[in-house]
C-alpha cells in the first residue's frame, strides 16, 4: 500500500475490507496494466442508475427529457473533480512520473476517473447498498442544487434572464487563454457584469463550456449577494 490507509478512508467517509481494490481505483494507467480503468468502466455504470433512480424518486412529474438533463448536469467530469476535490484525492492518487510532472493530480479528467473507480470498486467491495449511501452523502451538493430549472435552462440563459429582469447589461464573455494540444485543448473564458466589480475566470475542454462554467459562477456571487 502506497499511502496511509487510514487517512484515505477518513477522507472519503468509507471502510474497504479490500484494500487492494481500493489502491486499484487510486492507480491511475501511467503507472501498468493493474490501473482503475476497468473499476471506472463500472462505477460510471452505478453513477449513471444510482443517479437516475434518485432524479425518478425526487421528480415524480418530470419527463424523460428533464431527467435526462438532470442526470447530465450532476453525471459529468466537472461535477466528478469537484467531489475528487472536496474528498481531497489528488494527493493521493498513484500516477506515473510523466502524468505527476505535467500536474495529473490535478487534471479533471484523472480526478474525475477516481471517483468513478471508488464507485466501482466500493460496488465489488461492499454492494450495492453501501455503494449507494456513499454516492448520495459525497453528491450531497450537487443533489441539492437540483431543479427542473436546471435542467430547462442552462447557465448562461439563466443568466441573461437574470439580469435583464434586473435592467442589468448582458454579460461579457472574453477567451483569455487558449492552452494544449488540438485534441486536447482548453480554454480559458472570462465573464463579467456591471453590477460586480469582480471578474470571474473558469476552464473547460471547449469555449461554450468555460463560458457556461464562468456564468453560473457569476450566478451563485449574485446570488449570494441578494
Amino acid at each position: 500500500m502506497s499511502f496511509d490507509l487510514t487517512k484515505l478512508q477518513k477522507k472519503i467517509g468509507a471502510d474497504f475490507d479490500n484494500y487492494a481494490l481500493l489502491e486499484q481505483a487510486l492507480t491511475h494507467r501511467s503507472i501498468g496494466q493493474n490501473n482503475n480503468e476497468r473499476l471506472e468502466f463500472l462505477g460510471d455504470s452505478i453513477l449513471g442508475f444510482i443517479m437516475a433512480d434518485e432524479i425518478y424518486m425526487r421528480f415524480p412529474c418530470a419527463d424523460e427529457g428533464i431527467m435526462s438533463r438532470l442526470r447530465a448536469h450532476l453525471v459529468n467530469k466537472d461535477s466528478l473533480a469537484g467531489v475528487a476535490k472536496r474528498l481531497d484525492l489528488s494527493d493521493e492518487l498513484i500516477l506515473g512520473q510523466g502524468e505527476m510532472k505535467s500536474g495529473g493530480k490535478h487534471r479533471s479528467s484523472i480526478l474525475s476517473d477516481a471517483v468513478e473507480a471508488l464507485i466501482g470498486a466500493m460496488y465489488k467491495d461492499k454492494g450495492i447498498e453501501s455503494t449507494k449511501l456513499w454516492i448520495l452523502s459525497v453528491f450531497k451538493k450537487e443533489l441539492a442544487s437540483l431543479s427542473i430549472e436546471t435542467a430547462s435552462k442552462d447557465p448562461k440563459t439563466q443568466l441573461q434572464e437574470y439580469l435583464q429582469a434586473r435592467s442589468i447589461a448582458v454579460p461579457k464573455y472574453t477567451v483569455i487563454s487558449t492552452t494544449g494540444l488540438d485534441h486536447n485543448q482548453q480554454f480559458k473564458v472570462e465573464c463579467q457584469v456591471d453590477s460586480i466589480s469582480k471578474t470571474v475566470s473558469s476552464t473547460a475542454s471547449s469555449r461554450k463550456k468555460a463560458e457556461q462554467k464562468s456564468a453560473s459562477k457569476i450566478l451563485e456571487i449574485l446570488k449570494h449577494n441578494e
